[in-house]
Order: C-alpha cells, then structure tokens, then sequence
C-alpha cells in the first residue's frame, strides 16, 4: 500500500471572517485546535504583510497552543524573516506576495533571485525549520529551489483546479502530468514534495494519488465547507478521498 499523504489544514480564512466584523471571533486558534483534535497533521497560517487575515497576536497564540506543526507561510522579507526566526516554527513556507493580490496566485520566482533566496532562508534553516518554496511546477524552479538548500517545494495546484472548474479538461489533464512530472524531477533531487491551492473534493483525488507527494495543505475550500457540515466532518471527507487516492 502507498504511503499515505499527511494533511495540512490552513485557517488563514477563519481569520478573514473574524476580520470582516473587527474583534475576536471566529478565533482561528480555536479553529487550529479543533482542526488538531479532528485529525491534522499540522496547520498552516501565512502572516501577510497587509495582515488582511493572519495577525502577529495570531501566530504568537498558534505556537503556544499547537502540539502539532505549524507552517508558517510568509513572504521573504526582513519583517517575516525576524518574525519566523523568533517564534522557530517547525516549518516556513516561503511564498510570492502582491497586494493587489486575493490570495497567493502563482509560484515563487526561485531562478531569477536564487543568491537572494539563498541567503534569506539559510538563518531560517540554522533555526531548526524545515524550509518550504511554494512554486510552480516548473523544471527550472525546482532546480533552483535545491540549489538553495530548501528542503521541501510545494507545487501550486491552482491552474489545474482552476481548469477543473471551469470545464477545461485539455488543461486540467496537462496541468496534471506537468506536476506528475515535476513532483518525480523534485523527488530525484532530493526534495520533500507537497502541494496545495484550490484543491477541493471534485479534483484532489489525481493530486493525491502522485506517489511522490507527503503532504497536501489545504484551507479556503475545508474553511467554506465548514460552515456547512462542520470543520472536523469536512476534514474526515477530505481525508477519506486522499487516502482514496493512495489506497
């Protein structure tokens, strides 16, 4: 039997609802704790600059209460980098940042800014996380992202779910064999392999079933889905489908 994939919950999106109104509620430690209780194998909060959802107090809150991981994603700039080396997180996910932006779209540009990169998360790495680039599934961005030293790169499944939706089964299909493709070029160079964004029941089970990939992070789609049928119900069947797709 295949290795099963671990999954990542991310409530980023708890926060954005807290936002919507200003005060303390919903209060997306609570949710990181209800989503540890169902089953999570770590949680995932990015800390944008805009702190249009995450906010420090938020991070400061998650490290104390988790006893899972906690993924920091963030961008790489001076401010994330000092926040991420104070708090020591088990992992940073280093990912593109626009403020025009409604969510992260698009990978991280690895080959253009490699000595940059380099050294940005090299202190991070000295820390003790384990260091994430969020990229596209790109040949020559994953070579990049190992010649920098990050441990890990996970491809951004955007475009294919994106294709998924609106009907486009020519693109969804090569989205797929091109991160097919890459997740074995990634696991040939040494790299840990996960993937996320925009993933949702109707289109995880190809992702999941890539034999390379140990993680998937997911949070806007389980968060939404939630309100429905509660977050550790919504994770249950979200969990049942990739270890579906591994069985």
């Amino acid at each position: 039997m295949t290795e099963l994939l671990r999954l990542g919950v991310n409530i980023d999106h708890v926060a954005t609802v807290r936002n919507a109104r200003g005060g303390a509620v919903p209060d997306p430690v609570r949710a990181g704790l209800l989503a540890q209780e169902a089953g999570a194998d770590g949680i995932t909060a990015h800390l944008r600059e805009d702190r249009r959802h995450m906010v420090d107090t938020d991070i400061d809150a998650l490290m104390d209460a988790l006893s899972i991981p906690l993924n920091f994603e963030m961008a790489a700039t001076d401010e994330m980098q000092a926040i991420a080396l104070r708090h020591k997180p088990h992992a940073v996910c280093v990912v593109p940042e626009k403020r025009e932006e409604r969510t992260t779209e698009g990978g991280l540009e690895v080959a253009r800014d490699e000595n940059k990169l380099a050294d940005f998360i090299a202190p991070l790495r000295e820390a003790g996380s384990r260091v994430s680039i969020f990229i596209a599934a790109d040949q020559r961005q994953i070579e990049s992202a190992a010649r920098i030293g990050a441990d890990i790169i996970e491809l951004h499944t955007g475009a294919y779910c994106h294709a998924h939706i609106d009907g486009d089964i020519a693109l969804r299909d090569a989205e797929l064999a091109r991160m097919v493709e890459m997740a074995a070029v990634a696991d040939e160079l040494g790299l840990e392999v996960h993937a996320g964004h925009g993933l949702t029941y109707d289109c995880v089970l190809p992702v999941a079933a890539i034999p390379q990939l140990k993680e998937l992070n997911i949070g806007h789609f389980l968060i939404g889905e939630s309100i429905f049928r509660g977050l550790p119900d919504a994770m249950a069947e979200m969990r049942r489908l990739m270890d579906e797709a591994r069985g």
